[in-house]
């Protein structure tokens, strides 16, 4: 090779190897760009247009159960805490947290160490236990503010496009006023209701007016036809419970236990948070599904307009129980965007 032939190639190999520098780093930044923006931000970004935001997903959990924790046998609690533990979202406690007398102790011994890790994200129901204390003081005390008001412990708060209530069924405790028409609850609840025309409806308590158990005095509760009525006429979906140690989910029916497929309340008893296990007796009208053999949680997806539950079963038992329904109070124009004003503000805010 003449002599300035191998000068000007050992001129040009600094070059190249800088325009082959600057060509990988520009692929790897393209590439990169891809991997984040995904192909639809990178078009939009080609075409001098706000890049596309993902679709956001109206969807929210509600999961748990009543009669939960007991120092007598810790194993069932643990159990279904075991399955919270895998499952986000918003827990429902629906009475007899913390037994046997719901006191301070009982909270912090029996229930805290098993469905105590969730406590910032449970929304808790008074049981009859946590009135072994007249005032339920144990109870009001361990839960503060998450308790609702003071001394009266129902109230109500909202999932998304849902509207939840949560009742204290225990309709003769000291100064609660009674659950009939005209009470102090009962015209709250219906205050409550009024104010929310437009949402699907959810309420919980720790009684329930419908079941299969075989004391029916400790099993159904007529003093809370009121409160079904009420949550009738504001077209509710679905009422939780516990109190009976087992699971039992019925039709869709009216505060009378008449079936009603168009505009009735669908019952869930799940009274399977570890506490023990009731037998039931012979089937009510309008009971669909029935187990008292399992402990257990239930868990509600509550969407824009429609919603499913599932049971969800401790490890090794095989009972289970799923299905979906669509509100009766479908969610209007101004609502939907209301509810998706509000997603968005709470997301910039995080």
């Amino acid at each position: 090779m003449p002599k300035h032939a191998r000068k000007l190639k050992a001129a040009m190999i600094p070059l190249m190897g800088a325009l082959a520098i600057s060509f990988l780093g520009s692929s790897l930044q393209a590439r990169a760009q891809s991997q984040t923006s995904g192909p639809a931000e990178s078009q939009d970004k080609a075409q001098g247009r706000a890049p596309m935001k993902p679709p956001q997903h109206d969807s929210f959990i509600l999961v748990g159960a009543g009669d939960i924790a007991s120092c007598k046998n810790p194993e069932g609690a643990q159990a279904t805490a075991k399955l919270i533990e895998q499952i986000s979202g918003t827990v429902f406690a629906a009475g007899d947290l913390a037994y046997e007398k719901g006191s301070t102790e009982d909270f912090k011994n029996c229930y805290d160490p098993a469905w105590g890790r969730f406590k910032d994200r449970t929304k808790p129901a008074l049981g009859n236990h946590e009135y072994a204390e007249p005032t339920a003081s144990g109870y009001f005390r361990y839960w503060g503010a998450q308790a609702g008001p003071p001394g009266k412990g129902f109230y109500s708060y909202d999932l998304g496009a849902w509207h939840v209530v949560v009742l204290n069924t225990n309709c003769a405790a000291r100064n609660l006023g009674g659950c009939a028409a005209g009470s102090p609850q009962e015209t709250w609840l219906k205050e409550d209701l009024a104010k929310h025309a437009n949402a699907c409806i959810l309420a919980y308590g720790h009684h329930a007016l419908f079941s299969s158990g075989i004391f029916k005095s400790h099993a159904v509760h007529p003093e809370l036809k009121p409160f079904w009525q009420d949550l009738y006429a504001a077209h509710a979906d679905l009422v939780l419970a516990g109190h009976e140690h087992s699971y039992e989910r019925f039709a869709l029916q009216d505060p009378d236990g008449k079936a009603d497929p168009q505009h009735g309340i669908r019952e869930i008893v799940a009274g399977t948070g570890g506490r023990s296990h009731d037998l039931l007796g012979f089937a009510t009208p309008n009971s669909e599904v029935r187990d008292w053999g399992t402990y257990g949680v239930l868990k509600l997806t509550l969407d824009s307009g429609k919603y499913t539950w599932e049971f969800v079963p401790e490890e090794g038992k095989p009972f289970r129980d799923s299905g979906s329904g669509v509100c009766h109070n479908q969610p209007t124009t101004t609502h939907r965007n209301l509810f998706s004003e509000k997603r968005a503000s709470r997301t910039t805010r995080r």
